[in-house]
């Protein structure tokens, strides 16, 4: 499986999918840290995350996959949703936690 198909295949077996540097534990950035606190923060328990360091493919293919730029990526349902500062404005406004719920119950 090449790195495109890995990636399908990921967002559309799992609700909730991070893409991001390092993981849940142990973020390796900045930016993938915040994401993963505003998902914990919203109760998400299936989260599905994928560490695009441990993979230079699958790190450049998300960024062609999604046509967008920078890691963390937010998937929910298989729609891409943005990155860390889509995702805290989503959050702030109360947009994220009207999507999250629907994910979560699949």
């Amino acid at each position: 499986m090449d790195a495109k198909e890995f990636i399908a295949s990921t967002v559309k077996d799992n609700p909730v999918v991070l893409f991001m540097k390092g993981t849940a534990q142990f973020p390796q950035c900045g930016f993938s840290g915040r994401a993963v606190q505003i998902l914990k923060s919203l109760g998400v328990k299936n989260l599905a995350t994928v560490n695009v360091l441990e993979d230079d493919d699958v790190r450049q293919a998300i960024k062609d996959f999604s046509n967008w730029p920078t890691i963390p990526q937010l998937y929910i349902n298989g729609e891409f949703v943005g990155g860390s500062d889509i995702m805290t404005e989503m959050y702030q406004s109360g947009e994220l936690q009207k999507i999250l719920p629907a994910a979560q119950d699949a």
